[in-house]
Formats: structure tokens, sequence, C-alpha cells
């Protein structure tokens, strides 16, 4: 930042590049922004994040982010305790839920293999999702098509097989309302590789 910002909003800056999506620009203008709010509304939005640090914890069944031992989901006596759709974090649950149509349970992750990284199967809820498995008889896996979340699907997939579980994966292909000529070539590919019978 320039030299003729002052400290305190430098190091408000700092912190908000930290957070994912947050540029340098953006992440000025959030701190200005704040800087700006009375002071009573910054020690409010100061003190909800804490509280939501402090009261959000993970499902002891599914690892999602919950304010109770387990979550609405997996004491909801409706939902399909026989699926599990097993995704890398809880965004990706928030998606699906407000997707609608799924009625099965989850599991998150909280990551995706990554030896680059460093990130091992030890630093994944995978020996806790293991443990949920017998009364599971499909597992869908539900990471993301790139080459961490293939890896882990296939990880994870090679554990569970053998239990006796049916291992399923989201299909691939062009999105509702596409139209073919602006589609990649990968996702052509998968699009035929996942065609379903009419």
């Amino acid at each position: 930042m320039s030299e003729f910002v002052s400290l305190p909003l430098a190091l408000a800056a700092e912190q908000f590049a930290k957070l994912p999506g947050i540029g340098i620009k953006t992440a000025q203008r959030l701190a200005y922004y704040v800087l700006n709010l009375p002071e009573n509304e910054v020690c409010e939005l100061a003190d909800n994040l804490v509280k939501a640090r402090k009261s959000v914890r993970l499902c002891s069944c599914c690892q999602n982010f919950t304010e109770r031992d387990v979550c609405e989901i997996c004491s909801d006596e409706n939902r399909d305790k026989s699926v599990v759709c097993v995704v890398e974090s809880p965004k990706d649950v928030s998606a699906f839920e407000r997707a609608g149509g799924y009625e099965g349970l989850y599991h998150v992750l909280h990551g995706l293999l990554s030896p680059m990284d460093g990130i091992t199967a030890e630093d994944l809820k995978i020996k806790e999702l293991l443990g949920r498995m017998s009364d599971v008889k499909e597992a869908i896996m539900a990471t993301n098509p790139t080459v961490e979340g293939e890896a882990t699907a296939m990880y994870i997939s090679r554990l569970i097989k053998p239990l006796g579980v049916k291992v399923t994966r989201l299909a691939y292909g062009l999105p509702a309302g596409s139209a073919l000529e602006f589609a990649d070539d990968v996702t052509l590919v998968k699009a035929l590789e996942n065609r379903n019978e009419l």
C-alpha cells in the first residue's frame, strides 16, 4: 500500500486480503468501508465473527458445520440414511441443499488429497467416513472434477468398495441451457461419456 495510508488501515487491508477471492484492491475497499462504519457496528461485526467461530463445530456424524453435536440434516428422520454424498467442504453441502432434489446424507472431507501441498489422507475426514459405512448402500463421490478431486474420489472408492457399498460419481457434461459451440473439449467428451438412454 502507499506510504500515505495509515498503518491501521494497511493492517486491516492485509487481513481482508487473506480471505479467499479477495485481492488487494478489494481488501483496501473493505478496510475503508469498515473504518467508515460507526464504532458500535465495527464491534458488532467483530463480535459476531468471534461468536460464530466459537459456537460452530463439526457434526459428529457428517463433519459439516453445526452448532449442535449432530447437525439438522443428519438428525432429520426423513433423509435417506442409506445414501451418503461425499463432498470437499461445507459450502458444497449448501450448494446441494440450495439446488434441492437430494434427500440423502452428506460427508464433508474438509479438503482434497494433494501431495504437492502436503495434504494426505490423514488430514481429511476419511476415517470418519469409513466408520459410517455399515448402514450405507451408496456413496456418491461429489468432489470437483480437478486432478485432486479425481484422485480423492478414486482413493476413497478403493477403500469403500470392499465394504460392499456401491460407489458412484457425479456425471459431467453440458450445463442446462448452454450451446454446444461454447463448450470446451473436455466438457464435450465428458458429456458423451456420461450420456443417458432416452
